[in-house]
C-alpha cells in the first residue's frame, strides 16, 4: 500500500521548497502517494497560480482558503479546516515547510492526531523572539519527527536544543534546488523585464515584514534612505498594493525609482540576478543572493541564516537611514568577491530529503 504524504504549504517562498520534492518523488518512482494542500494564508490567488505554474506545481488537491488576520486567528482557523481535511486524505506523514503560522498550525493538526511530520529547513534560529516565525520555528521543531536541516548550523542548533540527533538530516537548502533549476528560464525572462524597469544597473527591494511596512515611523526611515539612493543608482521595488498605500509622495514622485507589481518566481530571479545590490528583509532573498553572488542588505536585527553572513554576501543592517544609504553604496560599488556557496546548496536537496523519508518510514 502506497504510503500517504500531505505536503501544507501557505507562502509562497514554501512553494520553492516543496515543488523539488513532491518533483523527486514522482521521478524517484518510490510508491508515496502525494497530495498537496494549499492554506491560503496567501491568498493573492492571480499570483499564486504564477507560482505554482512556474514551479510546475500541480493545483492543490485542497485550497482551505484561510487568508488573512491576526496570527492567533490565522493558526486556529488552519488547524480546525485542515484537521477535517486529514480525514479526507488520511495521510500517513504531513511535510510542513518554513515557519510561517501554516507550518505550525498542519504540525500541530498532525501531531495531535498521531501522524508524524517532516519540517523542511528546520533548526534555523534567529534568537529574536519578537519574530512570531522564531516562535513558529522553535514549536515546530520540537513536535516534529524528522528535521530536515538546509546547513551545519542548524543541526548545531537542534543537539543543543536536546534533540536526539536521531530524528536531524541535514539534506541542503531546497530553495536552491528551485534556483538552480529555474535559473535559466529566469534569465530567458531578462530582456523583457529590462525593457520594462528600463535600467540594467540598479538595486533590487523587497520589503514585506510587519514591523519594517505596516510601522509608519519605520517606513519612513526606510522611504527616506530609498530616495537618497535613487539619486545615485536606480531603484527597482515590486511593491505589494498594501504597501503602496503607505508609501508617500516623494517616494512615488522619485525619478529614479520603479515601483512595480509584485512579480512572479521568475522574473523576480532575474531581477535578483542581474541588480547591483539586494535591500530586503526576506529570509529566502538571503539565501537566493548568496548563491547568486549578489550583495544582500537585510534590513533586520538578526538573522536565522548566519551561513549567509559567514560564507555568503549577506550583512544586517540596522533601521537608519544614513546606515541603509551607506550600507547600499557600499556594496554598489565595491568589487565583487567570489563566495563560497553553503554546503549541500548543489541543487540536490530534494533527493537527499527523499532518502531521508524513505529511510524513516521504511524503519516505522
Amino acid at each position: 500500500m502506497a504510503v500517504r504524504i500531505a505536503h501544507v504549504v501557505g507562502a509562497r517562498p514554501n512553494y520553492m521548497k516543496i515543488a523539488p520534492i513532491m518533483r523527486e518523488i514522482e521521478a524517484a518512482g518510490t510508491g508515496f502517494e502525494q497530495f498537496l494542500v494549499h492554506t491560503g494564508q496567501h491568498y493573492d490567488s492571480a499570483l499564486s497560480d504564477v507560482f505554482l505554474d512556474e514551479l510546475g506545481l500541480p493545483e492543490p488537491n485542497v485550497n482551505l482558503g484561510v487568508g488573512s488576520g491576526s496570527h492567533a486567528k490565522q493558526t486556529a482557523e488552519i488547524m480546525t479546516r485542515f484537521d477535517e481535511v486529514i480525514d479526507d486524505i488520511r495521510p500517513d506523514w504531513v511535510v510542513v515547510p518554513g515557519d510561517v503560522n501554516s507550518t505550525l498550525a498542519a504540525a500541530l493538526v498532525a501531531v495531535k492526531r498521531g501522524i508524524p511530520v517532516a519540517h523542511v529547513e528546520a533548526g534555523l534560529r534567529s534568537r529574536d523572539l519578537t519574530m512570531p516565525e522564531e516562535v513558529n520555528r522553535l514549536l515546530v521543531d520540537r513536535i516534529s519527527d524528522l528535521l530536515l536541516t538546509p546547513s551545519r548550523d542548524a543541526g548545531d542548533n537542534l543537539r543543543a536544543e536536546g534533540v536526539d540527533d536521531r530524528r536531524i538530516r541535514f539534506v541542503g537548502n531546497l530553495m536552491i534546488d528551485s534556483l538552480v533549476r529555474l535559473l535559466p528560464a529566469a534569465e530567458a525572462r531578462w530582456p523583457a523585464l529590462q525593457e520594462l524597469i528600463r535600467t540594467d544597473r540598479y538595486v533590487a527591494v523587497t520589503l514585506h515584514r510587519p514591523r519594517n511596512v505596516d510601522d509608519p515611523q519605520s517606513f519612513a526611515v526606510i522611504q527616506a534612505a530609498l530616495h537618497e539612493i535613487a539619486k545615485d543608482i536606480d531603484v527597482v521595488f515590486p511593491m505589494h498594493p498594501r504597501t503602496r498605500a503607505r508609501s508617500g509622495a516623494e517616494l512615488r514622485s522619485s525619478k529614479r525609482l520603479r515601483i512595480l507589481e509584485p512579480l512572479g518566481y521568475l522574473d523576480f530571479l532575474a531581477l535578483q540576478a542581474h541588480a547591483s545590490a539586494v535591500l530586503t528583509d526576506s529570509g529566502g532573498i538571503q539565501e537566493e543572493t548568496t548563491w547568486l553572488g549578489v550583495p544582500c542588505l537585510t534590513l533586520r536585527q538578526a538573522t536565522e541564516r548566519p551561513v549567509t553572513i559567514s560564507e555568503g554576501t549577506n550583512q544586517l543592517v540596522p533601521l537608519e537611514t544614513a546606515a541603509i544609504v551607506a550600507a547600499v553604496s557600499e556594496a554598489v560599488e565595491r568589487e565583487r568577491k567570489t563566495m563560497r556557496v553553503p554546503e549541500l546548496w548543489d541543487g540536490r536537496a530534494a533527493e537527499r530529503v527523499v532518502v531521508a523519508l524513505q529511510s524513516v518510514i521504511s524503519k516505522s
